[in-house]
Protein backbone atom coordinates (compact mmCIF):
# COMPACT_ATOMS: atom_id res chain seq x y z
CA UNK A 1 0.00 0.00 0.00
CA UNK A 2 1.04 3.26 -0.88
CA UNK A 3 2.42 5.84 1.87
CA UNK A 4 3.26 9.93 1.39
CA UNK A 5 6.79 9.79 4.33
CA UNK A 6 9.21 12.05 4.69
CA UNK A 7 12.54 10.28 4.13
CA UNK A 8 16.62 10.87 4.67
CA UNK A 9 19.07 11.21 2.33
CA UNK A 10 21.92 8.70 3.53
CA UNK A 11 23.96 9.30 0.36
CA UNK A 12 24.11 10.95 -2.77
CA UNK A 13 26.95 10.92 -5.70
CA UNK A 14 27.61 11.15 -9.36
CA UNK A 15 28.21 7.94 -11.50
CA UNK A 16 28.19 9.08 -14.30
CA UNK A 17 27.92 12.33 -16.88
CA UNK A 18 24.41 13.87 -15.44
CA UNK A 19 23.57 10.29 -13.64
CA UNK A 20 23.32 10.63 -9.78
CA UNK A 21 23.08 7.47 -7.16
CA UNK A 22 20.57 8.32 -4.42
CA UNK A 23 20.63 6.05 -1.14
CA UNK A 24 17.21 7.46 1.30
CA UNK A 25 16.00 5.32 4.31
CA UNK A 26 12.34 5.38 4.86
CA UNK A 27 10.03 4.55 7.37
CA UNK A 28 8.12 1.53 5.75
CA UNK A 29 8.17 2.19 1.56
CA UNK A 30 11.30 -0.26 1.65
CA UNK A 31 9.46 -2.83 3.33
CA UNK A 32 6.90 -3.19 0.68
CA UNK A 33 8.22 -2.42 -2.51
CA UNK A 34 9.01 -4.87 -5.24
CA UNK A 35 11.24 -5.12 -8.29
CA UNK A 36 9.84 -3.09 -11.07
CA UNK A 37 8.21 -0.46 -8.77
CA UNK A 38 8.85 3.29 -8.65
CA UNK A 39 8.33 6.25 -6.05
CA UNK A 40 7.70 9.78 -6.75
CA UNK A 41 10.04 12.38 -5.04
CA UNK A 42 8.41 15.85 -4.31
CA UNK A 43 10.50 19.15 -4.90
CA UNK A 44 10.83 21.97 -2.10
CA UNK A 45 10.25 24.78 -4.54
CA UNK A 46 6.15 25.22 -4.42
CA UNK A 47 6.03 25.96 -8.15
CA UNK A 48 6.82 22.73 -8.73
CA UNK A 49 4.14 20.78 -7.81
CA UNK A 50 3.72 17.45 -9.52
CA UNK A 51 5.85 14.87 -8.35
CA UNK A 52 8.87 13.22 -10.43
CA UNK A 53 8.75 9.53 -10.98
CA UNK A 54 11.89 7.31 -10.09
CA UNK A 55 12.51 3.81 -10.54
CA UNK A 56 13.81 1.70 -8.01
CA UNK A 57 17.19 0.36 -8.50
CA UNK A 58 17.62 -1.65 -5.19
CA UNK A 59 15.35 -2.29 -2.21
CA UNK A 60 17.25 -2.95 0.90
CA UNK A 61 14.36 -4.51 3.44
CA UNK A 62 16.41 -5.18 6.30
CA UNK A 63 17.94 -1.72 6.37
CA UNK A 64 14.83 0.22 5.33
CA UNK A 65 16.28 1.91 2.48
CA UNK A 66 15.47 2.19 -1.41
CA UNK A 67 18.64 3.06 -3.94
CA UNK A 68 17.61 5.56 -7.09
CA UNK A 69 19.77 5.97 -9.97
CA UNK A 70 18.54 8.76 -12.25
CA UNK A 71 19.12 11.03 -15.04
CA UNK A 72 19.26 15.06 -14.06
CA UNK A 73 16.79 15.74 -17.35
CA UNK A 74 15.31 19.17 -16.02
CA UNK A 75 14.53 21.26 -12.92
CA UNK A 76 12.97 18.89 -10.56
CA UNK A 77 15.93 16.27 -11.13
CA UNK A 78 18.18 19.15 -10.67
CA UNK A 79 17.30 20.44 -6.99
CA UNK A 80 17.37 16.25 -6.22
CA UNK A 81 20.94 15.78 -7.54
CA UNK A 82 21.25 18.78 -5.04
CA UNK A 83 20.96 16.90 -2.27
CA UNK A 84 23.37 15.46 0.55
CA UNK A 85 23.76 13.31 3.19
CA UNK A 86 21.16 14.22 6.07
CA UNK A 87 18.65 16.19 3.58
CA UNK A 88 15.02 15.29 4.05
CA UNK A 89 12.77 14.69 0.89
CA UNK A 90 9.19 13.68 0.32
CA UNK A 91 8.51 10.00 -1.17
CA UNK A 92 5.53 8.44 -1.94
CA UNK A 93 5.19 5.12 -2.99
CA UNK A 94 5.94 2.04 -3.71
CA UNK A 95 3.85 2.54 -7.01
CA UNK A 96 2.82 0.63 -9.97
CA UNK A 97 3.28 -2.89 -10.90
CA UNK A 98 6.23 -5.12 -10.91
CA UNK A 99 7.47 -7.75 -13.18
CA UNK A 100 6.54 -10.97 -12.38
CA UNK A 101 9.18 -13.35 -10.88
CA UNK A 102 7.23 -16.34 -10.60
CA UNK A 103 7.33 -16.17 -13.98
CA UNK A 104 10.98 -16.77 -14.50
CA UNK A 105 11.32 -19.86 -11.84
CA UNK A 106 13.47 -21.95 -12.93
CA UNK A 107 14.40 -20.63 -16.81
CA UNK A 108 16.66 -18.55 -18.79
CA UNK A 109 15.94 -14.81 -17.90
CA UNK A 110 17.05 -11.84 -20.79
CA UNK A 111 17.29 -9.14 -18.08
CA UNK A 112 17.70 -6.21 -20.81
CA UNK A 113 17.90 -2.10 -20.22
CA UNK A 114 18.84 0.81 -21.75
CA UNK A 115 20.37 3.71 -20.44
CA UNK A 116 18.13 5.03 -17.70
CA UNK A 117 16.65 1.82 -17.91
CA UNK A 118 19.55 -0.36 -16.77
CA UNK A 119 18.66 0.84 -12.83
CA UNK A 120 15.31 -0.64 -12.46
CA UNK A 121 16.51 -4.25 -13.65
CA UNK A 122 19.52 -4.46 -10.88
CA UNK A 123 16.97 -5.44 -8.11
CA UNK A 124 15.02 -7.82 -10.32
CA UNK A 125 18.37 -9.26 -11.08
CA UNK A 126 19.16 -9.57 -7.26
CA UNK A 127 15.45 -11.05 -6.77
CA UNK A 128 15.88 -13.87 -9.42
CA UNK A 129 19.34 -14.83 -8.47
CA UNK A 130 18.60 -14.98 -4.73
CA UNK A 131 20.30 -11.74 -3.97
CA UNK A 132 17.26 -9.68 -2.07
CA UNK A 133 15.26 -9.91 1.05
CA UNK A 134 12.21 -10.01 -1.55
CA UNK A 135 9.93 -12.88 0.19
CA UNK A 136 9.33 -14.59 -3.49
CA UNK A 137 12.61 -14.62 -4.55
CA UNK A 138 12.91 -17.49 -7.35
CA UNK A 139 15.85 -19.40 -8.84
CA UNK A 140 16.51 -18.62 -12.55
CA UNK A 141 19.61 -18.66 -14.81
CA UNK A 142 19.79 -14.63 -15.40
CA UNK A 143 22.53 -12.83 -18.47
CA UNK A 144 21.54 -9.02 -18.36
CA UNK A 145 22.24 -7.32 -21.07
CA UNK A 146 22.64 -3.62 -20.95
CA UNK A 147 22.55 -0.93 -23.58
CA UNK A 148 25.01 1.94 -23.04
CA UNK A 149 25.17 4.90 -25.87
CA UNK A 150 29.09 5.28 -23.89
CA UNK A 151 29.58 6.13 -20.31
CA UNK A 152 28.69 2.75 -18.20
CA UNK A 153 27.27 2.90 -15.20
CA UNK A 154 26.57 0.04 -12.52
CA UNK A 155 28.45 -2.78 -14.50
CA UNK A 156 30.10 -3.50 -11.86
CA UNK A 157 26.60 -4.44 -9.53
CA UNK A 158 25.20 -6.58 -12.31
CA UNK A 159 28.51 -8.50 -12.80
CA UNK A 160 28.71 -9.63 -9.43
CA UNK A 161 25.35 -11.45 -9.46
CA UNK A 162 24.80 -12.59 -13.29
CA UNK A 163 26.24 -12.53 -16.51
CA UNK A 164 26.11 -9.63 -18.27
CA UNK A 165 26.69 -9.31 -22.09
CA UNK A 166 26.88 -5.42 -22.98
CA UNK A 167 26.52 -3.27 -26.27
CA UNK A 168 27.87 0.16 -27.12
CA UNK A 169 25.85 2.75 -29.83
CA UNK A 170 29.79 3.55 -30.27
CA UNK A 171 31.24 0.15 -29.89
CA UNK A 172 33.77 1.69 -27.39
CA UNK A 173 32.57 -2.06 -25.30
CA UNK A 174 31.07 -4.82 -25.99
CA UNK A 175 28.93 -5.13 -29.09
CA UNK A 176 28.86 -2.11 -31.43
CA UNK A 177 24.57 -1.56 -31.68
CA UNK A 178 21.86 -1.94 -29.83
CA UNK A 179 20.58 -4.66 -26.95
CA UNK A 180 19.32 -7.13 -29.66
CA UNK A 181 22.52 -6.95 -31.63
CA UNK A 182 24.55 -8.09 -28.59
CA UNK A 183 22.27 -10.79 -28.38
CA UNK A 184 22.29 -12.49 -31.91
CA UNK A 185 26.43 -11.67 -31.44
CA UNK A 186 26.81 -13.92 -28.29
CA UNK A 187 24.11 -16.36 -29.85
CA UNK A 188 22.43 -16.42 -26.70
CA UNK A 189 19.01 -17.80 -25.90
CA UNK A 190 16.24 -17.06 -22.96
CA UNK A 191 12.92 -18.66 -22.17
CA UNK A 192 11.34 -14.94 -20.43
CA UNK A 193 12.31 -11.39 -21.13
CA UNK A 194 12.27 -8.64 -18.50
CA UNK A 195 13.25 -4.80 -20.20
CA UNK A 196 12.91 -1.51 -19.26
CA UNK A 197 14.23 1.41 -21.54
CA UNK A 198 12.85 3.65 -24.24
CA UNK A 199 10.39 3.34 -26.91
CA UNK A 200 12.30 2.41 -29.50
CA UNK A 201 14.66 -0.46 -27.57
CA UNK A 202 11.29 -1.61 -25.92
CA UNK A 203 10.03 -2.05 -29.96
CA UNK A 204 12.59 -4.12 -30.93
CA UNK A 205 12.75 -6.39 -28.14
CA UNK A 206 8.73 -7.02 -28.44
CA UNK A 207 9.21 -8.19 -32.01
CA UNK A 208 12.28 -10.32 -30.98
CA UNK A 209 10.09 -12.15 -28.37
CA UNK A 210 7.45 -12.31 -31.35
CA UNK A 211 9.69 -14.01 -33.83
CA UNK A 212 11.80 -16.52 -31.34
CA UNK A 213 8.46 -16.72 -29.37
CA UNK A 214 9.95 -16.04 -25.98
CA UNK A 215 7.46 -14.57 -22.65
CA UNK A 216 8.03 -10.74 -22.54
CA UNK A 217 7.31 -8.07 -20.13
CA UNK A 218 8.41 -4.66 -20.44
CA UNK A 219 8.36 -1.58 -17.83
CA UNK A 220 7.82 1.67 -20.09
CA UNK A 221 9.64 4.81 -19.55
CA UNK A 222 7.01 7.62 -19.28
CA UNK A 223 6.09 11.26 -18.04
CA UNK A 224 3.63 11.06 -15.45
CA UNK A 225 1.69 14.01 -13.40
CA UNK A 226 -0.29 12.31 -10.56
CA UNK A 227 1.84 8.34 -10.36
CA UNK A 228 -1.71 7.28 -8.90
CA UNK A 229 -3.24 6.88 -12.09
CA UNK A 230 -6.01 9.34 -11.80
CA UNK A 231 -5.27 11.95 -14.15
CA UNK A 232 -4.72 9.84 -17.33
CA UNK A 233 -1.44 11.84 -18.75
CA UNK A 234 0.72 8.66 -18.95
CA UNK A 235 -1.47 6.47 -21.18
CA UNK A 236 -0.17 4.01 -23.83
CA UNK A 237 -2.60 2.21 -26.29
CA UNK A 238 -3.17 -1.32 -25.24
CA UNK A 239 -4.83 -4.21 -27.16
CA UNK A 240 -7.97 -4.93 -24.36
CA UNK A 241 -10.69 -1.71 -23.34
CA UNK A 242 -9.36 -0.76 -20.48
CA UNK A 243 -12.25 -0.51 -17.59
CA UNK A 244 -10.95 2.68 -15.89
CA UNK A 245 -11.03 4.68 -19.28
CA UNK A 246 -13.51 2.70 -21.88
CA UNK A 247 -10.68 3.21 -24.46
CA UNK A 248 -8.13 1.43 -25.30
CA UNK A 249 -5.73 2.75 -23.19
CA UNK A 250 -3.79 1.68 -20.25
CA UNK A 251 -2.05 3.63 -17.51
CA UNK A 252 1.43 3.49 -17.17
CA UNK A 253 1.82 4.46 -14.10
CA UNK A 254 -1.11 2.31 -12.01
CA UNK A 255 -1.95 -0.58 -14.49
CA UNK A 256 2.08 -0.91 -15.32
CA UNK A 257 4.53 -0.01 -15.33
CA UNK A 258 5.87 -3.21 -16.22
CA UNK A 259 3.29 -4.90 -19.01
CA UNK A 260 3.26 -8.31 -20.50
CA UNK A 261 4.68 -7.14 -24.35
CA UNK A 262 1.39 -8.00 -26.20
CA UNK A 263 -0.96 -5.77 -24.01
CA UNK A 264 -0.02 -2.50 -25.08
CA UNK A 265 1.27 -1.09 -28.54
CA UNK A 266 4.43 0.63 -28.80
Amino acid sequence: MKKKECCIVESQEMIGEGICSLWIETPSIAEEAVPGQFVSLYCRDGSRLLPRPISLCEIDRAGKRLHMVYRIAGKGTAEFAALKAGDTIEVMGPLGNGFPLEKAAGRRVFLMGGGIGIPPMLETAKALTGNSGYQNETAAKVTAVLGYRDERFLQDEYEKICDVCISTEDGSYGTKGNVIDAIRENALEADVIFACGPAPMLRGIKAYAQEKGIACWISMEERMACGIGACLACVCQSKEVDGHSHVHNKRICKDGPVFEASEVEL
